[in-house]
């Protein structure tokens, strides 16, 4: 069998977490999390971070963050490789599993990334703008600098918008030398489900999540005093529930938007997905709904 990484991706609502563990389980292996949000500590139903699918596997980069900050991808990377060596200096394999399109492709690519400070007196010149305006200022700096955009999660609010272009206009300006990330080699296995297969658990999804207390979590959250901006920030359940939270919308309205913004969220994590094999990876694609055993035994054919 390979002693490579093994990266196993696919969009929410895919089945990607208890495939992994089962995975872990037959060939000794542990798992390193690819999701942007689930490094944050109490932020755990909106963030499915599920630890019991997990069981007595051991897991790494989940609750490492405290909510109200802004973890970012150049943190992950450090991150990433301080547990990746140590997995494999324990002769472990690592199973690096997510749906954050950007974190896996930065570690499997070994992007060079440097830190970036905050930068106020930009900030206060950007704080009014429209997120329109924020998006073409972002367009135009990183054509300036050569780089892409990596997805609407750049601009789809004006925070991380104001983000986006603190970054391109601190790299216009200082060109900073950079922490050396080797690419890591990695046997890499996408979970495939059938579009409305996809539809219909993540509605059934979100409902489980709701009944199970998503509310309360984000009302623990800002009763701790965490900003509700800062909530909003991290996008997806945590923006529309505190919107419900803080009387901005109904509960209907929250619950109709928060379910178009998982499916259209979905659709861009296979696009990122679907893009990374136009960029040179290799996946392999296995059926979401097949059962557990079988869809262990394809990989296990895979690595050998």
């Amino acid at each position: 069998m390979s002693e490579r990484m093994i990266t196993i991706l696919g969009p929410t609502a895919s089945g990607k977490t208890p495939l992994a563990a089962s995975l872990a389980k037959e060939i000794g292996g542990e798992i390193i999390s690819a999701d942007s949000r689930q490094v944050y500590r109490r932020m755990d139903i909106g963030t499915g971070k599920d630890l019991e699918d997990y069981g007595d596997i051991p897991y790494h980069l989940i609750d490492i963050a405290e909510p109200g900050t802004k973890y970012n991808l150049f943190q992950y990377q450090q991150d990433f490789f301080d547990a990746y060596n140590n997995i494999i200096g324990r002769g472990k394999i690592p199973i690096l599993c997510g749906g954050t399109g950007l974190y896996i492709e930065a570690v499997l690519k070994g992007y060079q990334l440097s830190p970036v400070p905050q930068n106020p007196e930009l900030r206060k010149r950007l704080e009014d703008k429209a997120l329109d305006e924020l998006t073409q200022m972002l367009v135009k700096l990183k054509q300036q600098n050569g780089s892409n955009m990596h997805n609407k999660t750049d601009v789809d609010s004006c925070q991380r918008a104001i983000r986006a272009i603190e970054i391109e206009t601190y790299n216009l300006q200082h060109p900073v030398p950079r922490r050396e990330l080797p690419p890591v080699d990695s046997v890499i296995i996408g979970v495939n489900i059938d579009r409305e297969a996809r539809r219909q658990k993540i509605t059934n999804r979100l409902k489980a999540r709701l009944e199970g207390g998503m509310v309360d979590e984000v009302r623990s959250l800002l009763n701790e005093g965490i900003p509700a901006e800062d909530l909003i920030y991290y996008g997806l359940e945590y923006k529309f529930v505190t919107e419900y939270v803080t009387g901005q919308t109904t509960y209907d309205e929250m619950f109709q938007r928060l379910e178009i913004a998982i499916h259209q969220f979905a659709k861009r994590q296979m696009t990122w997905f679907r893009g990374m094999e136009r960029r040179g990876f290799t996946i392999h694609w296995i059926d979401a709904l097949l059962p557990m055993e079988e869809k262990v035994k394809a990989i296990i054919q895979i690595l050998t």
